[in-house]
Parts: C-alpha cells; sequence; structure tokens
C-alpha cells in the first residue's frame, strides 16, 4: 500500500472517534424494521436463477441489468491492484486467468462465461471477482434458538477492508461499489424455489443462504497462520486441485443436500482451499453450528446446546475459543448485547438490533440478512454507518 493511503487511512481512523480501539455503543433497541430510505427492503431487489437453463443463460437477466454496477467495482479493483503492479497484475488476469483456474466445475466456468458476455466484463477479471470472496469478507453471524425452539439466524456482512479510503465519504470504496451489488436470489427448478441466496452481483457462489425448511447457511473469512486462502488458490494455480472452492462447496450444498445433518457433515468434512467458518442453522431444537475449518479438517464444531444454556452461537472472524484482535473486537460488544436481550426475547427483531449497534454495525458492513428457516423468511437491508464509527 503506498505511503500516502496509509496516511490518508490512518488520519481517517483518528478522525472517527477519540475512541480507541472501536467506538462501541450502547445495545440499541427498537430498531427494527428500518425506517429510513436506504435500509428498506425494496432496494434490494429479488431475481430468480433458473437452474434448469444452461450454465451460460442462467444469469443473463441480472448481470445485463448490473453490468453497469459490475464494471464501476471491477474498476475499483483494478485501480486498487494497479497501484502496486503498474498493470501487470490485471494483464495476466486478462489474458491467463482463466486458463491457469482450469480444473474448476464445468458448470461454474458456464456461469461466469455467461456473465462475462452478458456483462461485458473480460472472463479474467469475471474469475478475480469470484476469488475475493475467498479470502476477504469480515462478519458478524449468530444463530440463536428461543424458548419455544425456534431457530434463527442472522448475519452482517462486511467487506473492503483496506480496499481503498474514500476521503470525500470517510468510507471504503469497495464497500460503497458492492451496496448496489447486492441482490435477493430465488434458485428455481421445475418453476419451484429450491434455495435462496444473498449474493454480489457476478459472484456465483453461496455466502448467505437458505433452504426453506431445512437449513441456513453463512460464511464468514477465517484468518491463519498455517495456511490461508490466498496460498490455497495459489496452490491451485500450480496445479493441484484436491481442494475445494468455498463457494462452489456451498452451492453444492444447496443444490444436493436437504437436511441439516447432511449439511452440517459436508461442511465439516470436505478439503477447501483455505480456512473459514461455516455458520449452519436449521429447524429443530439444537440445530446450529459453527464449524471452525482449516483447508484439511475441522478443527472445531461448536453447537447449540440448551442443555448447558448454549441457546445462541456467534461468530465473527476469530476462533470462538480465543481472544479476538483487539483492535476488531465485535464479538464482545455482540455477546454483551445477546446476553442482555435473553432467551426468552430471542426474535429476529431484536437480534437486528444487536446487529444495528456500533461496531458490530461498522463502515465496512454492507447488508444484514435475516432467516427463520421454519417459515422461509429472508429479509436483507442495505446497511450504512454513521459517524461516529469505526472503520472496520
Amino acid at each position: 500500500m503506498a505511503r500516502k493511503q496509509l496516511l490518508l487511512l490512518f488520519t481517517a481512523f483518528c478522525a472517527v472517534s477519540a475512541q480507541f480501539p472501536p467506538y462501541v455503543e450502547d445495545c440499541r433497541h427498537g430498531t427494527y424494521p428500518p425506517a429510513d430510505a436506504p435500509y428498506r427492503p425494496v432496494n434490494v431487489p429479488t431475481y430468480q436463477i433458473n437452474l434448469d437453463l444452461p450454465g451460460e443463460k442462467r444469469w443473463t437477466e441480472l448481470a445485463t441489468d448490473k453490468a453497469q454496477e459490475m464494471r464501476d467495482l471491477i474498476a475499483v479493483i483494478k485501480s486498487l491492484v494497479n497501484s502496486f503492479s503498474g498493470g501487470l497484475i490485471i494483464d495476466i488476469v486478462d489474458r491467463d486467468l482463466p486458463k491457469l483456474m482450469s480444473g474448476l466445475p464445468d458448470i461454474a466456468v458456464a456461469e461466469m462465461t455467461g456473465i462475462a458476455q452478458a456483462s461485458g466484463v473480460p472472463l479474467g477479471e469475471v474469475y478475480l471477482y469470484n476469488l475475493f470472496y475467498e479470502f476477504n469478507a469480515l462478519c458478524t453471524s449468530i444463530v440463536s434458538e428461543d424458548p419455544s425452539g425456534e431457530i434463527y439466524h442472522a448475519r452482517n456482512m462486511d467487506f473492503g477492508l483496506f480496499m481503498g479510503w474514500d476521503v470525500h465519504n470517510d468510507t471504503w470504496l469497495l464497500t460503497e461499489k458492492l451496496r448496489p451489488l447486492v441482490v435477493n436470489v430465488e434458485f428455481t427448478k421445475n418453476n419451484q424455489t429450491v434455495f435462496k441466496g444473498v449474493n454480489f452481483v457476478g459472484y456465483i457462489g453461496i455466502i448467505t443462504g437458505m433452504k426453506p425448511q431445512k437449513f441456513s447457511l453463512t460464511v464468514n473469512e477465517r484468518y491463519s497462520l498455517k495456511g490461508s486462502g490466498l496460498a490455497g488458490i495459489l496452490k491451485w494455480i500450480l496445479g493441484t486441485h484436491t481442494g475445494n472452492w468455498m463457494g462452489f462447496l456451498t452451492r453444492t450444498v444447496f443444490e444436493t443436500v436437504d437436511t441439516f445433518s447432511d449439511a452440517k457433515n459436508i461442511l465439516s468434512t470436505k478439503q477447501l482451499i483455505g480456512p473459514i467458518y461455516f455458520i449452519l442453522g436449521g429447524v429443530e431444537s439444537g440445530e446450529g453450528a459453527v464449524i471452525t475449518r482449516a483447508a484439511d479438517k475441522a478443527l472445531d464444531i461448536w453447537n447449540l446446546n440448551i442443555t448447558n444454556n448454549t441457546w445462541y452461537i456467534l461468530e465473527t472472524n476469530y476462533d470462538h475459543w480465543k481472544k479476538p484482535l483487539f483492535i476488531d473486537d465485535r464479538r464482545t460488544p455482540a455477546m454483551k448485547c445477546m446476553n442482555t436481550m435473553g432467551r426468552a426475547n430471542a426474535t429476529l427483531p431484536n437480534i437486528f438490533d444487536v446487529l444495528n449497534t456500533k461496531p458490530v454495525l461498522n463502515k465496512l458492513t454492507a447488508y444484514t440478512t435475516l432467516m427463520h428457516v421454519k417459515t422461509g423468511q429472508m429479509e436483507t437491508y442495505l446497511r450504512y454507518c454513521s459517524d461516529p464509527c469505526w472503520p472496520w
């Protein structure tokens, strides 16, 4: 990162708040449903992806409608990459990345090819766009159980850390460009909805999804000194294809699996490109789990367990048995608010309050999603964090 960018970041951090580490506010109450226009669900459109169509045709409508927004986002990514590579990396991406990424599932290649054709974005850059989500998402996910055994699953999607600081708006450039690309997606077969997702247009995997009456899933990034997603991507490019891409694996789970236990088993055992957290919710009492993954195995499975008073599980981006990084502690204020709320008041509106409390809500937060698998309810809201607000 250039010296000028570092200075701008430091200045922005200091300007946000005199409090260091992150600005923390009291737990919010009564913020659902969001009343301000930018948060209304109408701003997150719903599209259908017909799985009966050939892969090249599935995303045509969506990629065509959002082509300019995709190009705007890619322009930011290219500018950031070019700032330290002089354009060399993007040249390689445009020319060689599809060849270097050989070995991907044929249907994934077909879908990304169709997106490139519909949007006018070069195929290599569509590949790069999909790679970003493998190792750059800072998130908060919560699964809780109320006294009657109802399971609720909710998440904040935070994305864009160190991806360019907008000094005019005091926000992250990549996060700004991502919000217009947030869509609710219903994947259909035989004119029936099979599962639902919340996607950034152009990304074909699932990082937030629900199979009504079956299970829900959110994915949070995990950082590990023993192996990163970037290292796994490089291994893949060099010819080692033993791991599964996270987003393609989750798509497969939603398309082929119908039970919480089967989804849990697959996500716990399949080899991955890199470390990750899978957060699963279900429909029956106790059906909730945080699966802490290394590339080759599950390191820990943290389950809902009412008998020992584990009525919620909450994951940010740190192993739950370790302390979070002190400058990025979203876990402590989120757990404080969950404990203050209590199991008797565990509802999606009250969990929204938790996700709406700073720094759980922060300048990287692109959207909040609320899910109730039993009823098929899924709501998505675009999010903005007004100052004082910690940059992440």
